[in-house]
């Protein structure tokens, strides 16, 4: 549970909170004590309406580029808070380490999702991220549910996407990077051909002064 609430909450967080929330809520699971908290109704509900906006923000080509910039600030520290609070009651050695490896967990998986889509929205059309997003919301249902009921299972799926992220985050890097080139490529042919009028500015203005 400590791992997958970490990897959730890379993806997003909202929707890891609201199905640990009701999964507590309603006796399918047994949270920690420092956990107990988030199967309330109070934040069952903040939960809810926080991924009901994430979801039509992540629909968004572009938009979602910018959530997920936002959110760095706050998956990253929620998971590693989500990450040691499941092992409140063994003690505070535990929940220092539980909160380091959640924490890179949730990292990674945030980095793996925003970079993937920052490269999906260069394409023209919306299907892809449509796709993307929905693809991201149902693993995270689909992951905690495992979690809760097929722990090594989900442990040895767990396995799998971290080789593969390892695998993927220096393409998503190098993609990102050929992507700010080609950006920079586009603005220097502009400020050339705005060069040549500042100078003749310049050299105008220069004339008119030494004629007066």
């Amino acid at each position: 549970m400590t791992l997958g609430v970490s990897w959730a909450s890379g993806i997003n967080l909202y929707a890891a909170v609201l199905a640990l929330g009701l999964a507590g809520a309603t006796g399918h699971a047994v949270l920690p004590e420092e956990l107990q908290v988030i199967q309330s109704p109070m934040v069952i509900g903040a939960a809810a309406l926080m991924y009901c906006v994430e979801f039509c923000a992540d629909k968004i080509p572009g938009v979602d580029t910018g959530w997920d910039t936002i959110h760095t600030f706050v998956r990253l520290p929620a998971g590693a808070l989500l990450a040691a609070g499941m092992v409140s009651d063994v003690g505070m050695a535990a929940e220092v380490a539980a909160a380091l490896v959640g924490g890179s967990i949730a990292a990674g998986t945030h980095a793996t999702k925003a970079g993937s889509r920052a490269l999906i929205n260069t394409s023209p059309e919306p299907f892809s991220n449509w796709t993307a997003s929905i693809g991201e919301d149902i693993a995270v249902f689909a992951g905690i549910w495992a979690m809760l009921n097929h722990p090594w299972i989900f442990l040895g799926l767990l396995l799998l996407f971290i080789l593969f992220m390892i695998w993927v985050l220096p393409k998503i890097w190098r993609g990102i990077k050929m992507i700010l080139r080609k950006i920079r490529g586009k603005k220097d042919p502009e400020e050339e051909t705005e060069s040549p009028r500042e100078g003749l500015a310049t050299a105008s203005s220069s004339e008119s002064s030494e004629s007066g």
